[in-house]
């Protein structure tokens, strides 16, 4: 019997791979931006092509979400991201600005490093290859060991694709030993120039120290609020149709409904009436039980499940034709289950007296879980619209349109996207939905507009104080402050550092 050290291997396996992957990288970065887009164009429509089985095979490998759902992600990740980014400027001169003498120019930062998630595997992987090398980069993903079969097979259809678009096809690569070494190795290694992380927590977190730049993202939690102009059942069945698809995996779909009070009547009602059964307070504290682990995270038996999949592991019952459960909620944090992320069809529901009042829960559970991911708001107030963008941690506000289509630029004019960043206040080094143009470095080119003697001669002129007489500006001016100034001046002159 042959022994072989599966940790050693994996890691050998990564440093094989990113060294191909930046040699065809460079050779990448000698082709044109039409030779570039010949290549993206290739994988989008591999993708379509292959969308339905993919889908399939996502969908058994890891048991989550609904085959049909994932065959239309496939179809976004490919044929929708492309349309998208299929005319943006990436190579040479992106900027030029001719009055002030400066240009910009787009440079690829080399081998990127993907982590695909298991939740949206196969899309990511068609997703995160067009947008990198779109920006002439080739990427090296580290797969989710739940879902490597289907990555692996999605990134065979894209490589074929690329060494029938007549590039090298190592500009997709994939760790086929998927284990914490890898991923480890591949997020530190010396020719790994960016980390494209989508995933959990615990790995995003692992992406930002490990010394490589890196774009992550972090939980949604974002709350749906229907306020009082909005036209309900169609606000409710943009919710329902967000939350349902794909069984709720992607991470900007809804985890909350809220409400005034006064509202609450007529939102329970058509919820009722497009498929939504709230539990009763037994059925909530059964389901509550088991939506958390005991260390405070969502439980994975009900990621990506259907209705009657979880209603049977939480031992209660529903009606058959279910579609969500809602269960009401008074409070966020420990103790309030339903206030955290879950990527399923549950939805929390809450309401409160004013939309203030309401604004304040969506703040709290913004904070408490999902800062700077998703809110969504359905309205036709634009005054209560403004109220909320103004004090709402999100880096996405979405107005009538679902969480899932909305924020990943399926029903919006955002980037088309599969990695939504949240920002500094979600821990995020982006607020965007992340593209090629994240995944270049800029070179500035600046020409001289002054002298250095006509910029010294203007900071000695300089009149720091001013006040408006007569509805004209003029220098107020303080002897004092300006016997100061001038003094610092000459003495910076005097040692030379002016």
């Amino acid at each position: 019997m042959q022994l072989y050290d599966k940790d050693l291997l994996s890691v050998q396996e990564v440093r094989e791979l990113v060294q191909r992957a930046k040699h065809a990288q460079q050779q990448l970065a000698t082709k044109s931006q039409d030779d570039i887009d010949e290549i993206i164009r290739a994988i989008a429509d591999a993708g379509v092509r292959n969308a339905v089985r993919l889908g399939r095979m996502a969908q058994e490998e890891t048991g989550f979400g609904i085959a049909e759902d994932k065959a239309v992600k496939n179809i976004f990740g490919s044929r929708v991201v492309y349309d998208y980014v299929r005319d943006m400027k990436t190579v040479g001169v992106l900027e030029h600005d001719e009055v002030n003498k400066t240009f910009t120019v787009g440079v690829p930062m080399g081998v990127i490093a993907g982590l695909i998630p298991s939740t949206n595997p196969t899309s990511t992987v068609f997703y995160k290859s067009i947008i990198s090398i779109k920006a002439g980069n080739s990427i090296v993903f580290s797969p989710h060991p739940n879902a490597k079969n289907c990555i692996l097979a999605a990134v065979s259809v894209i490589r074929q694709a690329i060494a029938e678009a007549g590039a090298n096809e190592d500009l997709v690569n994939c760790v086929t030993i998927p284990t914490v070494q890898a991923t480890n190795t591949l997020m530190s290694h010396r020719d790994t120039a960016l980390i494209l992380a989508t995933g959990g927590s615990a790995m995003v977190r692992a992406a930002y120290s490990s010394g490589t730049p890196a774009l992550g993202v972090g939980p949604g939690n974002g709350p749906a609020y229907i306020e009082r102009s909005a036209d309900i059942p169609t606000a409710v069945r943009r919710i329902i149709a967000s939350k349902t698809f794909d069984n709720g995996t992607i991470c900007a779909s809804e985890q909350s409904v809220i409400t005034e009070t006064d509202l609450v009547p007529a939102v329970k009602a058509e919820m009722e009436k497009q498929g939504a059964y709230f539990l009763d307070p037994e059925q909530i504290e059964k389901l509550g039980r088991f939506i958390l682990r005991g260390d405070g995270t969502m439980n994975p038996m009900i990621v990506g499940r259907s209705v009657q999949v979880i209603a049977n592991l939480a031992g209660i019952e529903v009606p058959q034709g279910t579609r969500v459960l809602v269960a009401r909620e008074d409070g966020v944090g420990y103790g309030h289950p339903y206030s955290n992320e879950k990527l399923a069809p549950i939805l929390a529901f809450f309401s409160e007296d004013t939309y203030e009042k309401v604004c304040e829960r969506c703040v709290q559970l913004l904070t408490y879980e999902g800062a700077g991911h998703t809110f969504c708001i359905h309205t036709e107030d634009r005054k209560i619209l403004d109220y909320f963008v103004s004090r709402i941690p999100a880096s996405r506000i979405i107005v009538n349109a679902g969480g899932t289509f909305g924020g990943i630029g399926a029903t919006t004019h955002l980037m088309p996207s599969m990695t939504l960043g949240c920002g500094a206040e979600g821990g995020s080094a982006t607020s965007d939905n992340v593209g090629p143009l994240n995944l270049i470095n800029k070179r500035i080119v600046a020409y001289g507009l002054q002298e250095i003697e006509d910029v010294k001669k203007e900071a000695l002129e300089c009149r720091p104080i001013c006040s408006v007489e007569n509805n004209s500006h003029k220098p107020a001016v303080d002897p004092a402050l300006e016997d100061i100034i001038l003094a610092v001046f000459r003495k910076m002159q005097e040692l030379g550092t002016l």
